[in-house]
């Protein structure tokens, strides 16, 4: 408990988000070994699609089995590599991660998906809705049912977790979340069911396709349910909003990718600091207010509001060296899985041995967003700009 004590000390909430990105993922769970190994638990952790994976093999299994679970999960879904691809060239990996991504594509991934030999929806004919798509999940659901343990996830005192998916027939976003239901295994099935390649899941009577397809920033979710008082929150982003003006045809569906589900975390951001300092206000004219016109439920109101509280957000970026291929979202061979793995727990640990969250911040502050520090330079921990942000 020194390291929690140490990055921690006034007991903020913590928050983790993870974003939707495939075989990326791996990223994510490098991430959360360093937290866990410096005993920062998230009290509430938000996902969407492969997000929402790795938040059930965290929220669903106790402290002391979380990483070795992710690990599990991980190394199962993995293809393995023909050769060690750390002796390999530039142009030899390349290739190999090609055919490891024909392979996902020809063969699935095991205990992920399977393609549907012989069926008919790839012929135009109709079928039945949780059929309609090239792969057969059946294997993650038995996944997961092996790997999380749902009446853990459930307890009461278990740790908060939202994972976001779109219902098909009114194309609107919906927020599963533990504090107001039971999460079983099809909400997580649902948010990971990205058209045409996997099938919607029926919950409740209503088809689910993948929270990513409406918006790929579980940040949201922070902004839209802060907890009373302050929170640090662990943003783990795996699509690069800005990129190079791309040359081939590969480039272009690699930066189609990143701009269609990259985060849209600033414009949230931005909204949540305007919408900050408007509390603020209304805070100030009801202070100047004459006592005899002040009403109990108006106090009640004003408290739930939370603007005296600070959001702080610590960026973890992913900017893995993928060659900018349109396909690595479902390069799932072991030598990139392990990679991503590595990169993810490096950046955490260097963000946390900065710890710019401790760092004086003006009382008033909404939002403070502490991007990853590069090698050997201090952490950049500021408040956002609007006009900068929106």
């Amino acid at each position: 408990m020194a390291n929690a004590n140490r990055l921690n000390p006034h007991g903020l909430k913590i928050a983790l988000v993870l974003q939707g990105g495939g075989a990326l993922g791996a990223y994510q769970a490098g991430v959360f070994q360093a937290m866990h190994e410096h005993d920062l638990a998230p009290d509430w952790v938000v996902g969407t699609s492969i997000g929402a994976i790795n938040a059930a093999l965290i929220a669903g299994n106790p402290h002391e089995h979380r990483v070795q679970r992710l690990r599990t999960f991980w190394e199962r879904i993995s293809h393995p590599d023909p050769v060690d691809m750390q002796r390999l060239s530039d142009r030899a990996r390349r290739n190999n991660i090609w055919l490891s991504t024909i392979d996902t594509l020809v063969r699935g991934v095991p205990g992920f998906f399977r393609p549907r030999w012989y069926q008919q929806f790839a012929l135009g004919v109709p079928v039945a809705p949780e059929q309609a798509s090239f792969y057969n999940t059946g294997e993650l659901r038995e996944t997961l049912l092996e790997l999380v343990d749902f009446d853990y996830l459930n307890a009461p005192q278990g740790m908060r977790m939202t994972v976001n998916a779109v219902n098909v027939g009114s194309g609107e976003l919906v927020h599963f979340d533990s504090t107001a239901m039971r999460l079983e295994v099809d909400h997580i099935l649902a948010s990971c069911s990205l058209p045409p390649g996997f099938p919607p899941v029926r919950i409740d009577g209503a088809l689910y396709w993948d929270g990513g397809l409406y918006s790929n920033t579980p940040l949201e979710s922070v902004l839209n349910g802060m907890p009373q008082g302050d929170v640090l929150c662990f943003m783990v982003d795996l699509w690069s909003a800005h990129g190079p003006e791309p040359l081939t045809f590969d480039e272009v569906q690699t930066r189609q990718k990143d701009v269609t589900y990259a985060s849209r975390s600033r414009r949230h951001i931005a909204d949540y600091a305007r919408l900050h300092r408007l509390q603020c206000k209304l805070r100030e004219l009801y202070a100047r207010m004459d006592p005899a016109e002040r009403s109990p439920e108006d106090e009640r109101e004003l408290v739930a509001l939370g603007c005296a509280t600070t959001l702080h957000i610590v960026r973890l970026p992913y900017s893995g060296r993928d060659w900018n291929m349109a396909a690595k979202d479902i390069n799932f061979s072991k030598g990139s899985i392990d990679w991503r793995w590595d990169q993810g727990y490096r950046d955490a640990m260097r963000a946390l041995g900065h710890a710019g969250w401790l760092s004086q911040i003006a009382e008033d502050a909404a939002v403070v967003v502490h991007e990853l520090p590069e090698r050997r330079s201090r952490p950049e921990s500021r408040p956002p700009e609007p006009d900068r942000w929106a």
